[in-house]
């Protein structure tokens, strides 16, 4: 079952909706559609318990994922992959993507709440860079 939305987005939103929709190929709505389920079901990082924010501070692709990202990745260079490939490694990309932004999210609660040094600061809280 579905709700009818309609919904004003800003033009610059919307122009970069109609690009990405165009160059996957989908549905401007199921574009939409998509990046609003992610948004609905990534974790609001500032209501995590602190040991839950460190975890998605240190996560990582699982091991299996990560084989297969590098495997495709490493095909892709040799020659085009398949449908069914370049799908598998759109969507592994996308996955790898979210997680990014998720942990740069987690790690950023971080540092403000003090569990982690901000980055280029080592133990001592000296930065790393300064001479």
């Amino acid at each position: 079952m579905s709700e009818p939305l309609t919904l004003d987005l800003p033009e610059d939103l919307a122009r970069q909706a109609r690009a990405l929709a165009a160059a996957t190929n989908r549905r401007l709505e199921d574009v939409v559609i998509e990046s609003v389920s992610r948004a609905v079901a990534e974790p609001a990082v500032e209501t995590l318990a602190d040991d839950q924010l460190l975890g998605l501070c240190d996560s990582a692709l699982p091991p299996t994922e990560q084989e297969d990202l590098s495997r495709l990745l490493a095909a892709r260079r040799d020659g085009p992959l398949d449908d069914s490939h370049q799908a598998r490694l759109d969507a592994l990309m996308s996955g790898y993507r979210r997680g990014l932004v998720l942990k740069a999210r987690a790690l950023k609660e971080a540092v403000a709440r003090g569990l982690r040094p901000p980055l280029g600061e080592n133990a001592a809280g000296v930065s790393a860079f300064s001479c």
